[in-house]
């Protein structure tokens, strides 16, 4: 027998707002925390949620609000539909910057960071990370800027600029640790193609977003088929590492699930914030390690 309380639909609250692009950023916003909304549109435009959902989704519409007073970092990409975060210029000026360092005469930039597999199962496990900032030549850093340009922002609009980047980071490094176990000798390997690929295993589980709202499966299984259709097009190309695009790709899928089944708190402002934290101490911390390394060697 079913309950009567079953069919009662939940009583739904209005967040009225200015603009439709501005109730689409909203509607953004809300997703991202985890809470659905609809958009309606009588004389203004007009958020609906759930009233369990209301204090929480006004909270964050007025930190959204109190973020973006300035430039508005998330764009739609024209022609698409897709959110893209304007944070993942970020990334890409860093990986520029160790390249011209790394060229400069003298540098040990390369020797002391660059992934080892025999340096790595000695206790350089720091080589992980680092190699992700340096890059073989400029053909290298260019292809890795460019399509780290657009899946860093893609990933960062979906999960958070902080989380979303944090977690691209740590599926490169968990790529380059495939490399390592994996490849039957000595390997050396460099650049941020495994970052890049863990954007992309991110991006493959975005419809389990749609899955858990509208039991669209469907949705899924296109996402997951596109994304594996990118990885043989761009990680199985001629003189790539492939084992460490393949690990990126595996570990940022397997982090994308952790981040949709994560409480919502942990992809709320103070989430970012704290991801970015961690990922410029890890950056820092694990460079800091290389060159103290290097100095002891030579």
């Amino acid at each position: 027998m079913k309950n009567d309380s079953d069919n009662v639909e939940p009583l739904l609250r209005e967040i009225p707002a200015r603009s439709k692009r501005l109730v689409m950023d909203w509607s953004l916003v809300l997703a991202s925390q985890g809470i659905e909304s609809t958009i309606t549109r009588g004389e203004n435009w007009t958020l609906l949620v759930e009233e369990r959902d209301h204090e929480q989704a006004l909270a964050a519409i007025e930190q959204f609000q109190k973020e973006n007073r300035g430039w508005n970092w998330r764009r739609k990409l024209p022609g698409t539909g897709l959110i893209f975060h304007w944070g993942s210029l970020a990334p890409c000026i860093l990986f520029v910057a160790f390249f011209i360092l790394s060229e400069r005469p003298g540098s040990v930039l390369k020797s002391v960071g660059v992934m080892d597999s025999q340096a790595v199962s000695g206790g350089q496990w720091w080589r992980l990370f680092t190699a992700i900032s340096l890059h073989g030549d400029a053909a290298h850093l260019i292809a890795n800027a460019t399509t780290g340009l657009l899946l860093f922002g893609m990933a960062m609009a979906r999960y958070g600029a902080g989380v979303g980047l944090f977690a691209t980071y740590l599926a490169g490094a968990g790529g380059n640790l495939a490399g390592s176990v994996m490849y039957p000798q000595t390997h050396r390997g460099l650049g941020a193609s495994g970052m890049v690929m863990g954007a992309l295993g991110l991006l493959a589980v975005e419809g389990i977003a749609a899955w858990r709202t509208h039991g669209a499966t469907h949705l899924i299984r296109r996402g997951a088929a596109a994304a594996i259709l990118v990885l043989v097009l761009m990680g199985f190309s001629e003189g790539t590492d492939v084992i460490a695009h393949v690990g990126g790709f595996f570990f940022g899928a397997i982090l994308g699930v952790f981040c949709h089944f994560a409480p919502k708190k942990f992809r709320g402002t103070t989430a970012n914030s704290i991801a970015v934290l961690i990922l410029t101490a890890a950056t820092i911390l694990t460079w800091y390690m290389a060159f103290n390394s290097g100095l002891k060697k030579f």
